[in-house]
């Protein structure tokens, strides 16, 4: 028998509604008929009851506004940093437009801006500018942090421990960057000999290559350095993730990332093996 009850009804898919909700886990909820045929529901445990089975929903938020190819702000007052992924600057305040950064903006603005995205979260919820951290997606399930990097307008960028979906993001830039798309195909991009870095024109994010000649360990980094004063930094408590770092040793290879410069000394940081490629001598 159907309960056609109008209010009834209502008040079953909000329990069901509300117990998908809670916690973000799925949920069980009880169902049951009693002597006159009626079914009744509950999230409490009854004699003769069935489980019914109530997955959690997935949440829509809408996009107010696109800062740049990976910042956008949500209609509930949340900006989200998409994770896994970096797309180049746009100009603004105290900072130059980068080459790319207007295209990844266009593009993100012409997919998001004013509809609605689901978000996936990963080990760290916030970075240290309090945006919130996530992998977005689209109603039709597009993974969007993916899509800007199989366009090349993106590059990845791991930040350990989110790594959920790191083998992914990976290897779609390993098919841009072989097809030559958005920024893989941009000069200002190309890889640059370490003997090159200057004062000049090391600031921004590059790719380095060279020889690795040795590699030097402190208590909180290890250097796998290209020589004295240029080097490729490794965060020790991400060193796990790397192959055995003497591997190197002797291999031509390009790191990607952010150089900064300490007295006479050029350092990229890297904290994900991706970041390094073995090339051919």
């Amino acid at each position: 028998m159907v309960n056609k009850n109008p209010k009834r009804c209502c008040l079953i898919w909000l329990l069901l509604c509300l117990l998908a909700l809670a916690d973000g886990v799925a949920a069980e909820v009880f169902e049951w008929t009693d002597d006159h045929d009626k079914r009744h529901y509950s999230d409490k445990a009854h004699d003769n009851a069935k489980v019914l089975k109530v997955e959690a929903g997935t949440a829509y938020y809408r996009v107010e506004k696109v800062y740049d190819g990976d910042t956008i702000l949500l209609s509930d007052g949340r900006k989200i940093r998409f994770l896994g992924v970096n797309t180049p600057e746009v100009a603004g305040r105290n900072k130059a437009e980068e080459a790319g950064g207007e295209q990844a903006k266009a593009w993100l603005k012409q997919q998001l801006e004013h509809k609605k995205v689901a978000l996936q979260g990963d080990v760290e919820k916030q970075d240290k500018y309090q945006r919130t951290l996530a992998y977005v997606f689209t109603e039709d399930k597009r993974h969007i942090n993916l899509e800007l990097v199989k366009r090349g307008l993106a590059a990845v960028n791991i930040y350990p421990p989110n790594l959920k979906y790191a083998d992914a993001l990976l290897a779609a830039q390993q098919t841009a960057e072989q097809a030559g798309l958005g920024l893989w195909g941009d000069e200002e991009y190309a890889p640059q000999p370490f003997q090159n870095l200057n004062d000049d024109n090391y600031h921004g994010w590059k790719r380095i290559t060279g020889q690795i000649r040795s590699v030097k360990q402190t208590a909180r980094n290890s250097y796998l350095q290209f020589s004295d004063n240029v080097v490729v930094q490794v965060d020790n408590q991400f060193a796990g993730l790397f192959p055995p770092l003497q591997s190197y040793v002797g291999k031509t290879v390009e790191a990607r990332g952010w150089v900064h410069k300490s007295r006479d000394r050029f350092a990229l940081l890297v904290r994900h093996p991706g970041e390094i490629k073995q090339l051919k001598p």
